[in-house]
């Protein structure tokens, strides 16, 4: 409960920075709005791959390939905008204001190491789908499901720590995993990991948003067609209108839980890289969190 109520203190705090720069939550939008798209031109050429060359194994394979690359993209376009994010999260509690052409210079910068990021991500999604895929009920193929599940969200929770040791500190991926790694081994992430409850927040967060959008969308469509008298015109905009909210909704929780949770990884990694450099300073002074996790942690 302790942990939940840290997660929730530090959602507010990071909103309550958002607000304050309204420049934060922009890469967010535009991840969002840029995902979108991306997810629409990439599923016609799988779609049309799977009427067409589906059901043989050379078919399968390139649908494979292709699914790869509409996954590979999108990491990208999400590695991007979060590491905007991360940049601009730094500038301001740095130097007060995040800016958007600072962050668009770094990202440049950095654009080949955020490639590199989203190939790993990739190969790790795929060896997931893989290992889900073979649904033979034999011991191995039951572990081979559940060490790829686990690997899945080590890495998940790796590269969100990753990114923002690429983007502050300008290292590769090699480099950034070493790095993260090594903070990890000393302690200096795992008291914010396992005592702030970011994760469980924006995914209750989430799901409410989820559940009020659809009881909202099933009213409106349920009601147009209740209302329409058999009008088959009124009953499709009902749905549409209805979908329409739902998707809203949808859209406002991403960039709800996008924004919160890279918020909260960069706080996180900036206070280790704080605290790494003091010790290695021989400091014995305490080394105070980033405003939005201190407050968490108070």
């Amino acid at each position: 409960m302790q942990s939940f109520s840290r997660g929730w203190s530090f959602l507010k705090q990071a909103w309550e920075m958002a607000f304050k720069d309204k420049d934060l939550l922009k890469p967010s939008i535009y991840a969002l709005v840029v995902g979108m798209i991306v997810s629409v031109i990439g599923i016609i050429p799988l779609a049309v791959g799977y009427f067409f060359i589906s059901g043989n194994s050379v078919g399968n394979f390139v649908l494979f390939v292709m699914g790869g690359i509409l996954v590979f993209v999108q990491f990208v376009v999400t590695y991007v905008f979060s590491g905007m994010t991360v940049y601009l999260i730094y500038g301001y509690l740095s130097e007060g204001d995040g800016r958007m052409d600072k962050a668009w210079a770094i990202v440049r910068r950095d654009f080949f190491d955020i490639l590199t990021l989203a190939a790993a991500s990739t190969l790790v999604n795929m060896l997931k789908s893989a290992a889900q895929r073979n649904r033979k009920n034999s011991i191995a193929a039951s572990l081979a499901r559940s060490a790829a599940g686990l690997l899945e969200t080590l890495w998940t929770e790796a590269a969100l720590l990753v990114l923002p040791a690429m983007i502050i500190d300008d290292l590769n991926l090699k480099d950034g995993m070493q790095r993260v790694w090594k903070i990890t081994k000393e302690n200096l992430l795992l008291v914010g990991i396992s005592t702030v409850g970011v994760r469980w927040v924006t995914g209750l967060i989430s799901f409410i948003f989820g559940v009020i959008g659809f009881a909202i969308a099933f009213a409106i469509g349920g009601g147009a067609a209740f209302v329409s008298g058999g009008s088959a015109a009124v009953s499709i905009a009902g749905v549409v209108i209805g979908a329409l909210i739902f998707f809203t909704f949808v859209m406002v929780a991403s960039v709800f839980s996008s924004y919160t949770n890279t918020a909260y990884h960069t706080c996180l990694y900036i206070w280790a890289r704080e605290v790494e450099t003091a010790n290695a300073e021989g400091s014995s002074v305490p080394v105070k969190a980033p405003a939005p996790l201190a407050a968490a942690l108070a």
